[in-house]
């Protein structure tokens, strides 16, 4: 019976201890400062990042792995074994990483088994269903197995994103000048979550960082119920912050497995700092 291993980009935002427990595969994406260039949480992490983001005028820019990168992953994850690789990636409407990892598989389709999945998430919204993957498959589960639940957490996971200033959204494009500006005058907290296709919406709008927390524990509420469930929290170096939150979703809901994590470089260049993002799954 083929091993199955799982492979997924930084964008994901892995704990680096879960990605080694787990034996997950992890390719980085690169984050560009002007002329230097950084690979997601190898070469910068988390909080170089956020101080050099600080400490600069330069907006960042990402770019997405080669297929080449991919291809060459995908050799070696698959080089002592009979195995099924399952790469699961950030939304294809927001990076082009899905396509270099469709590519790549489409070179290598007569040597190695890989499955490329669209998450059409972003940072640990994708990370949540990655981790819940690559526990069955540590477990030995057969490559259906992992499949069928995969199909269950593309379709149970949400994610909402609370952005502390609306600076970084306008500088990317995702809301125009004015908007911004008048967002930021009047204290609005856009809740943004991700569509059915993956791309960026705003889900709400509410004017006070309280009253947006109220309305996102409203929505899990009404989505999930009294369902157990896995949550993540990832932050743009608001870990404080992320762990009040957390700490009161627990005393809301039936939390079954709990992770606090980075929002790393390269999500972090769209978003920026102060940034929480809760992702919710169920366990069963």
């Amino acid at each position: 019976m083929a091993k199955v291993k799982i492979v997924t980009d930084s964008t994901a935002d892995l704990p680096k201890t879960l990605a080694d427990e787990l034996d997950i595969t992890v390719v980085p994406l690169k984050v560009l400062f002007g002329e230097e260039t950084f690979e997601d949480g190898i070469t910068i992490t988390a909080d170089e990042f956020y101080k050099k983001l600080a400490s600069t005028s330069i907006i960042p820019s990402t770019s997405q792995p080669t297929p080449y990168q991919f291809e060459e992953v995908y050799k070696e994850v698959a080089s002592e074994e009979e195995t099924h690789i399952i790469s699961i990636h950030l939304s294809s409407k927001l990076s082009g990483t899905f396509q270099s990892a469709s590519i790549a598989r489409d070179i290598i389709k007569d040597e190695i088994d890989v499955t490329v999945v669209d998450s059409k998430r972003a940072s640990y919204a994708i990370g949540i269903i990655v981790v819940e993957i690559a526990k069955l498959a540590k477990a030995g589960a057969t490559k259906e197995e992992c499949l069928a639940r995969l199909d269950v957490l593309l379709q149970r996971t949400r994610v909402y994103f609370m952005v502390d200033t609306l600076e970084f959204l306008q500088k990317n494009g995702r809301i125009g000048k004015a908007s911004a500006v008048l967002g930021s005058l009047l204290k609005i907290k856009p809740i943004l979550s991700l569509n059915e296709d993956g791309e960026v919406f705003p889900f709400d709008k509410v004017r006070g960082q309280k009253k947006a927390l109220a309305k996102i524990y409203e929505f899990i509420e009404k989505e999930y119920g009294t369902d157990e469930l896995h949550v993540g929290i990832s932050h743009a170096n608001a870990n404080e912050f992320a762990s009040e939150v957390m700490t009161e979703i627990k005393g809301r809901f039936h939390v079954s497995s709990e992770v606090i994590t980075d929002i790393g470089p390269v999500i972090g260049a769209h978003v920026g700092p102060g940034t929480i993002a809760i992702s919710v799954t169920i366990a069963k």
